[in-house]
C-alpha cells in the first residue's frame, strides 16, 4: 500500500501539461474490438484503469503495442469474448466491451462491473438498448450474457442520461443492420471523442454533441488513427489546486471550450483566468469566495469536479452549497476534509460548506477517484504535514500527479507504507 506525504502551505507556480482523458480513452480502447485492422491511438494516459483495459483486451486476443502515449491495437485474432470478474471488478468501464463484442462476434459474456463506490450505477440501460437492437440478454452467475446473429437498428430512448450507456449502444449500433436513433443521449466531450474515432473507422454517426444520435449501420469498420482529447477533469483539478494555494498555474494542451461550467465557477470564486486556444492560466490572490455548485449532465456542472470545488469552498469566504444530483453516495470525502479542519454539514444531497481561514495537516484516506484528488488539493493548501492513504484510487485517473505537482513547487512524496 502506498501513501502520499504532503507538506502543505506552498504556493503552486509554473506550467503543467494536461494528459489524455481517461473517460475518453477507455471506450475508444474498447472500440478496437470492432475491427480486424490496426487502431492507432495517441495521447493515451498511463493510468491503472487504462492498463486494466489493455490487459482485458489482451486476454481476449487483442494485440497491444505501447510506445509512450501511443498505443496500437489489433483485434484480428480475438480468441475469447469473455470479460472475467477478476479484471472487471476493479473497473466499471469494462462493461464497454459488451456491445462491441456482440456487434462484431455475435456473443459476449461480461462480468457485472465494479469501480468506485460512489453510488448505484446499474447497467440496465445498456441491456435494455441491446435487447431493442435484437440481442438475447440474460444475467447469470454475475455475468451479462448476450448473443445475436446480427443486431438490427432500432429507436432507443434511455430512461436517464448515461455516458457509458450511450457509448456502449453507439458501438452496438455502428455494425447493426439499418438505422439506429439514440434519444436522451449523453453529450459529454468524451462521447463526442468516441464518435469522432468511430467515424474515422468508417462508422456513420451524426448528431455528436446533441441529445439525439443517428447511426447508419455499416457492414464493417476499418483501422484508423486518432488522438484522445485532453482530460478536462484533470485540468480542472490543477486549476483548483492553483487557486486554492493562491498560486499561478498554467495548464497546456487542453480544450478550454469544453470547460466553461468549471471556468465560470472559478471566475465566480474570484480567480483570474487567462484563456488561449489550448491553454488556461489561473491566478488567485487572497481567499476565494464561496460558490454554489449543482451537478448535472453535460453541459451542466460535472459531477467529477464536485469534490474539488467543495475543497475550494472549505477555505473560501462565506458559505457555499454543493448539491450532488448524479450519484447518491458521493460525499464520502466530507469526513476526511473535516479532519483537516473543514466545516461541512450535510442535508440530504447538499453539503453546506462554511469557509475557514485555513486548514491544518492530518492523516486522511482517499475513498474514490475524484475524492482522492480533492484530498490531495486540500493537503497542498493545509498548514503542516498530511498523509493521504489509499492513493490507488488516484492512480486510476490521474497520470503522475505527484510529479506534476512537484514541478509546480509542491512538497509531495510517494512512499510505501
Amino acid at each position: 500500500m502506498q501513501i502520499l506525504k504532503i507538506q502543505g502551505g506552498r504556493r503552486l507556480v509554473g506550467q503543467v501539461k494536461a494528459s489524455g482523458a481517461k473517460n475518453a480513452a477507455l471506450p475508444i480502447l474498447a472500440a478496437s474490438l470492432l475491427t480486424a485492422d490496426d487502431l492507432v491511438l495517441h495521447n493515451v494516459p498511463d493510468l491503472t484503469d487504462v492498463r486494466t483495459m489493455l490487459k482485458l483486451l489482451e486476454g481476449m486476443g487483442v494485440t497491444v503495442k505501447r510506445d509512450g502515449e501511443t498505443v496500437v491495437l489489433n483485434a484480428g485474432r480475438v480468441v475469447s469474448t469473455v470479460a472475467p470478474y477478476e479484471l472487471v471488478k476493479t473497473m466499471r468501464a469494462s462493461i464497454l466491451t459488451l456491445c462491441p463484442l456482440v456487434a462484431r462476434f455475435g456473443h459476449a459474456e461480461v462480468s457485472l462491473p465494479g469501480g468506485c463506490a460512489i453510488g448505484a450505477r446499474p447497467v440496465d440501460q445498456h441491456i435494455k438498448g441491446l435487447r431493442l437492437l435484437g440481442a438475447d440478454v440474460i444475467i447469470e452467475h454475475g455475468y451479462v450474457k448476450a448473443k445475436a446473429d446480427r443486431l438490427e437498428g432500432a429507436h432507443l430512448f434511455t430512461d436517464m442520461v448515461t455516458v457509458t450507456g450511450t457509448e456502449n449502444l453507439l458501438m452496438a449500433a455502428v455494425l447493426a443492420k439499418g438505422t439506429t436513433v439514440i434519444e436522451n443521449a449523453a453529450r459529454e466531450p468524451e462521447v463526442v471523442d468516441l464518435i469522432e474515432c468511430l467515424n474515422a473507422m468508417g462508422a456513420k454517426i451524426s448528431g455528436a454533441g446533441t441529445s439525439v444520435l443517428t447511426i447508419e449501420g455499416v457492414d464493417r469498420l476499418h483501422g484508423a488513427e486518432h488522438s484522445v482529447i485532453a482530460d478536462r477533469i484533470e485540468v480542472g483539478s490543477f486549476l483548483i489546486a492553483g487557486a486554492m494555494t493562491q498560486g499561478d498555474v498554467l495548464v497546456t494542451h487542453c480544450v478550454p471550450k469544453q470547460m466553461e461550467p468549471i471556468l465560470d465557477k472559478l471566475r465566480e470564486a474570484g480567480a483570474q483566468l487567462d484563456v488561449g486556444d489550448d491553454w488556461i492560466r489561473v491566478r488567485m490572490t487572497g481567499r476565494p469566495k464561496s460558490v454554489n455548485i449543482r451537478t448535472a449532465p453535460h453541459p451542466g456542472f460535472p459531477t467529477d469536479m464536485q469534490a474539488q470545488f467543495m475543497t475550494l469552498n472549505c477555505v473560501a469566504q462565506g458559505t457555499g452549497h454543493v448539491t450532488e444530483t448524479i450519484f447518491e453516495n458521493r460525499f464520502m470525502h466530507v469526513p476526511e476534509l473535516m479532519r483537516l479542519g473543514a466545516q461541512i454539514t450535510i442535508e440530504g444531497s447538499t453539503a453546506i460548506v462554511t469557509g475557514v481561514e485555513g486548514l491544518t495537516g492530518a492523516k486522511i484516506m482517499a475513498t474514490d477517484l475524484r475524492a482522492s484528488a480533492s484530498l490531495v488539493i486540500a493537503a497542498l493548501a493545509a498548514q503542516g504535514e498530511s498523509t493521504v492513504d489509499r492513493i490507488y484510487h488516484l492512480d486510476r485517473g490521474y497520470e503522475s500527479m505527484e510529479s506534476k505537482l512537484k514541478a509546480l513547487g509542491a512538497e509531495i512524496t510517494r512512499e510505501n507504507q
